[in-house]
């Protein structure tokens, strides 16, 4: 069993799978996945999981370099975006997309991790960075 780091082995292995510029979606309960795009369902109930404590584990094991949201976020959700602004700065995101957009790229990333956020818009695709050491 691993002593640190991400313990979800089908998360684990998306991680370790990525290579530069790939991308995964953390979603909200509601968010629709695409035929043909792994889905690893993580909701237990509404609000379990949460957006914000996923999107924390990921970052811990994860090199992210982007940051995609959807541009509804800012006045739908103001504190996901709040959030998302401290943990990983203004210079890294995208909230030029709409939301129809934003669903519209999740056909091109590797998994969408589901959780059980039950708030509007608590969304984000995750670009992967590179890390040489």
């Amino acid at each position: 069993m691993k002593r640190n780091g991400m313990l979800n082995s089908h998360i684990s292995k998306i991680l370790s799978d990525l290579g530069h510029t790939d991308m995964i979606t953390i979603a909200d309960a509601g968010l629709p996945v695409p035929d043909g795009v792994l889905k690893i369902d993580l909701a237990l109930k509404l609000g379990t999981p949460s957006f914000r404590e996923v999107v924390e584990a990921i970052a811990e094991d994860m090199v992210i370099e982007k940051v995609i949201v959807a541009e509804e976020i800012c006045e739908g959700n103001p504190v996901a975006m709040q959030f998302i602004t401290e943990k990983f700065g203004v210079e890294a995101i995208d909230a030029s997309v709409s939301h129809e957009q934003f669903k519209a790229l999740t056909r091109q990333v590797k998994a969408v991790i589901r959780t059980g956020e039950a708030t509007p818009y608590a969304n984000c695709i995750l670009q992967s960075g590179v890390h040489f050491g």
